[in-house]
């Protein structure tokens, strides 16, 4: 069975299969790549609740950045974020999102109970 949570016209917040919580993209509004990475990770970790998961059950975490110069800035927020022992699978690239003062996002998939 798939259930989706907060479908809207173009996508659903969280999507569930499988014992497996699809995490739409999340990008937020910020003037630095801290300030940017830090709500997203908020974000992260609500969607994480609601899907029945959470940070220690992350399985692969894919991030785009607009600027590969913001990678260090990124890692900073991340390393302290990621609970010991537990980090996910992850990807790092450079894209252009969907507006200039993007600098990054992040798409979740995380094993849920």
């Amino acid at each position: 069975m798939i259930e989706r949570i907060d479908s809207g016209e173009r996508s659903s917040k969280i999507v569930k299969h499988n014992g497996v919580a699809y995490l739409t993209g999340q990008v937020a509004e910020g003037d630095t790549i801290q300030e940017q990475v830090s709500i997203c990770l908020q974000k992260i970790d609500d969607l994480l609740v609601r899907a029945g998961s959470s940070r220690e059950q992350m399985l692969r975490v894919t991030i785009w950045l607009a600027d590969m110069s913001d990678f260090k800035g990124l890692n900073e927020v991340w390393n302290a974020w990621v609970p010991a022992g537990h980090a996910p699978a992850r990807a790092c690239g450079q894209a252009r999102l969907a507006r200039e003062e993007l600098k990054v996002e992040f798409i979740v998939d995380a094993a849920y109970e």
